[in-house]
This record gives structure tokens, C-alpha cells and sequence, in this order.
């Protein structure tokens, strides 16, 4: 519940967002032009996110979406996808903590809270043109791209599956015949240390080569009280990405990448926030569950501060965290004389492979620590083909994917008198198809209609962690096989008004749908049953929504200032959800069921003024306001499904979001020129569990950067602030039983407070 000034305070900042972008009702040429930092990060930003032959201008795109150029995100400081979750309105892209590298990114109000490999996301990935199909590894550093994109709000005509909240398009850089090479080094306050480099150019006439290296030893961050480790957190990473371009004849074009990379790290970092003992009358005594802290105190551990605004953590168990990952992505461009078009095949593969050890209880006893396996594989296939005839621009393919996953998990609970181990396999294959066509009605009207039909089938065996039917090199019995099929057909019908060269206004109906699938971690008892009975495993039914969306992009006084604002409404049917529910035996129980249907609606402001040549400032807002509309099942826990559980708030759902910043460049003349940067951003508070007990905390984020590039532009050197607030963050809120840690029990990953450091760039 909100206090009522913040209430009016949001209010009125909505009401102003709302005025000022529709008072400004005509624009002016956008002819304005500025150099250095302001320069860059004004210019406009080149997208793929229609799959055109040809990349298209953000500003002429009817998508809600926020792009960032290769240089733009160094302009920022941006080093990984974490890094820009407070920078764009309505988006979380969040690590969700459990296991380092595995996002629970949110758009909308629409994510998940999972590290479950079989648990299909609401915001995709898609790198290089490749759909990442599990969530971890996911949280990659950003060095040497060409550009991101994310797309806010479903996309699955042209994305298929898992984009109902949005979708993450990463491009790295591709290979030129002009050399060139770039070399970074950065450290922090804490020795979070990065060298990185490439080196791009032409190898023959007609190839094009260029290789990017990475490395980054971050000696930790947080303070581990249980053990006396003042740098836990501590991680080791590296990947090598070479590429290269072979210009087959002068109307066909190879490209390929390909990237290798390996993470070493701590385990998770997390709190346990129990606050309070709990004491139970059983009628014939009492049964006392201490609180963290009491647990604390009676190993040594005295004035443990494991509230809200401490970074102090107490576990007995540091654990590891090992990624390794391959893939190749080759892309094929055919020029054709049919509709002056393009043909395109993005052929990719991918392998991932995850060891991991967590203390889950994060408390300094053997409560509940796992240990888990993580193996992964997929093959896809991209056909696609971009053309126009006369009004219409159409867009059509055909595409394919395979993956497998086996995941494995032990449990070692209640001071390791059960030692538990379990998981499962899945095979899945999709296949889709689509079209988009883009009509020019005249010269302002753009009709759009299109529609992707695609299907798939997921196999799966699971071995539920009770049973301990395995060991962390396999299984030897299951007690659950199924075979399911889903199909869906996402259309959309759009339309497109080009009021002047720098004004359009655009809207649009579409669906699209979330696969359904298996819950890969069964480790929940069932109370119906005889003791230590899991659940019994069950397929989900997939998640379909329909979105309507109304928007407008305009560039004002010459160029000086640029708007972006989108409305939006969803609904959502069976809403898919992973419940977290404390379970005395084995941890948690984690219920992955279709829970609700329910509606979202919103909207969003992005703007860009240029106050002169040397000052640019940046403003977005996102409002998000949600209901469910119906109850599938009991999400408080309480043993019924009411008006209680209708009237919950959506996990991960955050209101308001809003920021501002500052970026000024000063030249020094000949000695080349300064540039300082600030960001202030703030996020709402948002529950992160289905029945509301986990929260995620309110943020008031503020980060800046001050840098000195040479009058050549070859070096750059700069000091940054990030998280200036000190404010703590979390990856999630997984509510445990009373007995790790009393009332409010808590298994909570923490991000990175205040961190300060300074970076060189070379460039020739």
C-alpha cells in the first residue's frame, strides 16, 4: 500500500508526461547534429526488429522499443544486460540470483522466478538472429557489439514463442574490411578487473575477419560473516568470439560467428531476513523455531545485521558456480530479383553446460545447501525472406528447433539426514511459419497484417528429488513420462500514420502465447499423501494473451528533442506461474501450474532533449497497473481459493519506474574533451512470490561517469560510480520454512552496492 503523497506524486508525474508529449502536436526538421558523447547517444539507432532486408531507423519502426548502438552502450558504461535494467521503462533485467548467469528478465509486468532449465521464459533472447532456449547463461557481457534492442511487448509473429512479455535482440560486431582494433581495461574499488579486446579487417578480398576477446576477474564484493571471507562473490570469466564475412559473389554473403566461453565463480551471495523466533503451543509443549540471527548467535556469529539495508550475509557453505558454453551462428544473405528482395538462413547452434553448489538456507548450518547439473544443446534454422512489391513490404518464413535439457539436483537438508537427488530430461522441437506484409495504403497510411502458426512437441522423463532415484551423473529410474504437443496461431493487424517527417502515430492488436511445458525441479510433498509423496508431476497448459497497443515516436525543434510514448493493454489466459512454497521437509516446493488468467495495462515515455550542443538530458517513466481476473487454483496457501487470493498483486509487477539524466560534454580544445554523465532511475516495489510474502525492494538507483578522451579520439580514459545510493537490490525473495529461520525465513540473493572504478579505452 502507498502512502498518499507518493500516490499524488505519481499521479501528477504521469498527468505532466502525458501533457507535454501531447501538447507537442507538430515537429520541425530533424536537422540538429551535436558531437562527442551528446553527439553519439542522440544519433538514431539502426533496428532489426521487423526483419526487413535492411535495418530500419528506431524512430520509424511502429514497435515500443529502446535500442542502444555499440558505441552508445560504451557511452554508458553498460557492461552486461544487468546494466541496463533501470535505464528503460517497464523493464527488469534482472539475474535471478539462485544460479549466477540465469535471467528472470521482466517487460510489462510479465517474468518469471526461476533457474529451473525447463521453464520457458516471457522475454526472449535472441543473439545474432540465435534464440537462447533456456534462461541461464544468459546474463553475458556486452563488449564489441553492434547494437541491443529490446522490444517491449509480445512479438510472435515474427519472434514465435516465449516473447509475450517482449524480447532482447543482441547483435555483435560484425566483421569489416576496414582495420580497426579496440583494447579496454577497467578495475574497481572492490578489483573487479576487465581486459578486453578485438581486431577487425579485411584477411582477403573477399573475406572479412575480426576477433574479440574478454576477461573479467571480479575478486568479490560482499562480506561473509560466518566465514570471515570479506570478498565473497568472487567470479573468473572469459569467452572468445572469432567471426568473419565471405563475400561469395556480388549478390551473396556468409557470415559467420562463433564463441567460446567459461565462468568460475563463488556461489550465491544471499541473505536470510528471519526476524523473529516463532513459538508454537502443540498442546502438550511448545515448539520453538529460532529466528537467523538466534541461529546465528549459537555458532558465534553475534550482531548479524540481515535486515532490509544490510549487505552482510552468514553462510557456512561459499559453493561454486561453473558455466562453460560453445555455439556457431552462420548467416546466409541472398540478394534476389524477386521484389528487390532478400533471402536470409540463420543456421545455429548451441551447447551449455552448468555446475552449481548453493547454501540455500543461507544460515551457518547444513539446513538445505543443493548442488545441481545443468546440460543443454539446441539446433535451429531461420529461412526467411524480405522483399517488396509495389505497396507492399512482406516478410515471410519458415523456422525450426531443437533442444535438449537434463538437469539434476541433491538436496542436502536437515543437517544432511536427507540426502536427496533428482531432475529429469526433456527433448523439444518447434516448428513455425509466417508472414508479415506491410501496405502502403498512401503516402502517410501503413496497413500491417500478418500471422505466425507454430507448433511443438516437448518429451520429458523426471525423477522427482524425494524419491532419490539419482545421482548427479544420472538417473537410474523415473517415476514420471509424458509426451505433450501444443499449437498456436499469433496474428497481427496494425496500422501506420506517417503525420510528417518526424511525427507518426501507429497501433496494433496481437497475440502471442508462452510454451506450455514441465517442471524439470519436482522436489514439493504432497500433504494429501503418505509422507515424503511429491507432487505428482503434470504438463502446463501454454499461456496465450492478446495485446493492444496505441503509440506515437516525434522529433521536435530541429531534431533537439525526441519523444516516444506508448498505451498499452493485455490480457492474459492461464497465466503460467512457478509458486515458491516453504516445505519443512524438503526446502522448498516449487509448483509450476498455470494459476489465473489476468489483464495488464500501462504506459510508457521515453524522451531525448538536446539543451545544446554540450548538454543532453534523458527522461523515461513506465506505469504498469494489473489485476488477476480469475483464480485457477490456491495462491496464499491458506487451503482455499477466494477473493483472497484474487485480490493478490502479480509477481514481479513493479508500478512506477521512472529516471533522468544528464550527459555534458566540455572541449579542451586541442586537448581533446571531457564528458560527465549522471543517471538517477527509480523502481517501485514489487512482490516477487505468488502469495505476495516475498518482495522485492523499492530502488533509487544513481550512477556516474566522468571520462577524458584525447583530441585524436584513440583514448579515452574514465572514472564511474555505479549504485552511488548503496542501495541493495535483490535477484529474488524465496520465502523458507519457519524452521531456517523463524518468521520471515528467507532464501534472498543480493546485488552489488556502491561500486566505484576506472576504465581506459584504446580505438585505432
Amino acid at each position: 500500500m502507498e502512502s498518499p503523497s507518493k500516490s499524488r506524486q505519481h499521479s501528477a508525474l504521469l498527468s505532466a508526461c502525458s501533457v507535454a508529449t501531447l501538447w507537442l502536436a507538430s515537429g520541425i526538421s530533424p536537422s540538429y547534429a551535436a558531437e562527442g558523447a551528446v553527439g553519439t547517444l542522440m544519433e538514431e539507432v539502426q533496428v532489426t526488429a521487423r526483419k526487413r532486408a535492411d535495418a530500419e531507423l528506431l524512430q520509424d519502426v511502429p514497435v515500443a522499443a529502446t535500442a542502444y548502438s555499440g558505441d552508445q552502450l560504451e557511452a554508458l558504461q553498460t557492461r552486461d544486460l544487468q546494466s541496463l535494467s533501470f535505464k528503460m521503462p517497464n523493464v527488469q533485467l534482472e539475474d535471478v540470483g539462485t544460479v549466477k548467469n540465469t535471467a528472470n528478465f521482466t517487460v510489462r509486468g510479465l517474468g518469471v522466478n526461476s533457474s529451473i532449465p525447463s521453464i520457458d521464459p516471457t522475454v526472449g533472447v535472441f543473439v545474432d538472429g540465435m534464440y537462447l532456449g533456456v534462461n541461464a547463461g544468459v546474463v553475458t557481457d556486452l563488449f564489441d557489439l553492434e547494437g541491443i534492442e529490446v522490444l517491449r511487448g509480445p512479438q510472435g509473429l515474427l519472434f514465435g514463442r516465449n516473447v509475450t512479455g517482449g524480447a532482447v535482440v543482441v547483435k555483435t560486431a560484425r566483421p569489416t574490411d576496414e582495420f580497426s582494433t579496440r583494447f579496454k581495461v577497467s578495475t574497481t574499488d572492490n578489483l573487479d578487473m576487465v581486459a578486453a579486446g578485438s581486431i577487425n579487417g579485411a584477411i582477403s578480398e573477399d573475406v572479412n575477419g575480426r576477433l574479440t576477446v574478454y576477461y573479467n576477474d571480479d575478486r568479490g564484493w560482499f562480506e561473509n560473516v560466518a566465514t570471515g571471507n570479506d570478498n565473497a562473490g568472487a567470479s573468473d570469466s572469459w569467452f572468445i568470439r572469432p567471426s568473419f564475412s565471405v563475400q561469395l559473389n556480388e549478390t551473396a554473403e556468409l557470415i559467420v560467428r562463433m564463441e567460446h566461453g567459461r565462468m568460475d565463480s563463488d556461489g550465491v551471495v544471499a541473505q536470510n531476513r528471519g526476524s523473529e523466533a516463532l513459538v508454537v503451543d502443540t498442546g502438550t509443549g511448545y515448539d520453538i523455531y529460532p529466528s537467523a540471527t538466534q541461529i546465528a548467535e549459537a555458532y558465534g556469529i553475534l550482531n548479524w545485521d540481515n535486515s532490509e539495508d544490510s549487505f552482510e550475509v552468514a553462510q557456512d557453505e561459499e559453493g561454486y558456480q561453473k558455466d562453460e558454453w560453445s555455439q556457431i551462428i552462420t548467416e546466409f544473405n541472398k540478394d534476389v530479383e524477386f521484389g528487390n528482395g532478400t533471402i536470409t538462413n540463420i543456421l545455429a547452434w548451441r551447447t551449455y553446460e552448468a555446475q552449481g553448489l548453493a547454501d540455500v538456507d543461507s544460515l551457518p548450518i547444513v539446513g538445505f545447501h543443493a548442488d545441481s547439473n545443468v546440460e543443454q544443446s539446441q539446433l535451429s534454422n531461420e529461412l526467411r525472406y524480405a522483399g517488396r512489391f509495389g505497396r507492399t513490404a512482406i516478410t515471410s518464413g519458415v523456422y525450426w528447433f531443437s533442444q535438449d535439457v537434463t538437469y539434476l539436483e541433491n538436496r542436502l537438508l536437515a543437517g544432511g539426514l536427507f540426502d536427496w537427488t533428482g531432475g529429469g530430461e526433456q527433448d523439444h522441437s518447434t516448428y513455425g511459419i509466417f508472414t508479415q506484409a506491410d501496405i502502403d495504403l498512401n503516402e502517410a497510411w501503413v496497413l500491417t497484417l500478418g500471422g505466425r502458426y507454430s507448433q511443438e512437441e516437448k518429451d520429458v522423463k523426471i525423477a522427482s528429488i524425494p524419491l532419490n532415484t539419482c545421482t548427479l551423473d544420472g538417473c537410474s529410474q523415473y517415476d514420471f513420462t509424458d509426451s505433450e504437443s501444443w499449437n498456436a496461431f499469433t496474428p497481427k493487424v496494425g496500422l501506420q500514420w506517417t503525420v510528417s517527417d518526424e511525427t507518426q502515430l501507429y497501433t496494433f492488436w496481437t497475440k502471442g502465447f508462452r510454451s506450455g511445458g514441465y517442471n524439470l525441479r519436482n522436489a514439493g510433498l504432497d500433504p494429501t499423501q503418505p509422507p515424503l509423496t511429491p507432487y505428482e508431476p503434470q504438463a502446463t497448459d501454454q499461456e496465450e494473451q492478446n495485446s493492444f497497443e496505441i503509440g506515437a515516436k516525434v522529433d521536435w525543434f530541429n531534431g533537439r528533442l525526441r519523444t516516444n510514448m506508448a498505451v498499452f493493454h493485455n490480457s492474459i489466459d492461464d497465466m503460467q506461474r512457478e509458486e515458491n512454497m516453504p516445505d519443512a521437509a524438503s526446502g522448498v516446493a516449487q509448483i509450476i501450474r498455470n494459476t489465473a488468467d489476468a489483464t495488464i495495462r500501462g504506459a510508457e515515455l521515453e524522451a531525448m532533449a538536446a539543451l545544446s550542443e554540450n548538454l543532453l538530458l534523458t527522461f523515461n517513466v513506465g506505469y504498469v497497473d494489473g489485476d488477476y481476473d480469475r483464480v485457477l487454483g490456491d495462491l496464499n496457501g491458506d487451503g482455499v481459493v477466494d477473493d483472497v487470493d484474487l485480490g493478490l498483486e502479480i509477481p514481479r509487477l513493479a508500478p512506477w519506474t521512472y529516471g533522468v539524466g544528464v550527459v555534458h560534454d566540455l572541449s579542451l580544445g586541442s586537448y581533446g574533451n571531457l564528458t560527465s554523465r549522471i543517471n538517477f532511475n527509480h523502481r517501485d516495489e514489487a512482490p516477487y512470490s505468488d502469495d505476495n510474502r516475498g518482495m522485492l525492494s523499492e530502488v533509487e538507483m544513481l550512477d556516474f561517469s566522468i571520462g577524458y578522451t584525447s583530441d585524436s579520439g584513440q583514448y579515452t580514459l574514465s572514472v564511474f560510480g555505479k549504485n552511488m545510493l548503496d542501495e541493495v537490490t535483490e535477484g529474488n525473495d524465496t520465502q523458507l520454512p519457519v524452521n531456517l529461520g523463524g518468521i520471515g525465513a528467507s532464501f534472498t540473493p543480493l546485488n552489488k552496492g556502491r561500486v566505484m572504478g576506472v576504465e581506459f579505452i584504446y580505438e585505432l
